[in-house]
């Protein structure tokens, strides 16, 4: 089991892209996955969730592997039709 990674709103917040923000929490540990994760909205106001792996935090740090889960994340809802939507 790994130390748990936490990060506080301005951190998140650098790294959301434009017009996206917290759902709701800041996130949570969750000890048997060994992963931190919170949801965020997009700007069409679909729900997408975040994960940071502990081994990622370790192996790049936490601030990097935020932004590599961010970046993937985000890279991943520009793929995906958005049902509704017309996207």
């Amino acid at each position: 089991m790994s130390e748990p990674i936490d990060y506080i709103r301005t951190e998140i917040e650098s790294y959301l892209p434009s017009g996206w923000t917290l759902a709701a929490d800041l996130g949570t540990w969750d000890a048997k996955k060994d992963r931190w994760t919170t949801t965020l909205r997009d700007s069409a106001h679909m729900e997408w969730e975040l994960g940071v792996g502990a081994g990622d935090a370790a192996k790049d740090g936490r601030i990097e592997a935020l932004r590599k889960a961010m970046d993937k994340l985000h890279r991943e809802r520009l793929g995906r039709r958005t049902r509704g939507l017309g996207l």
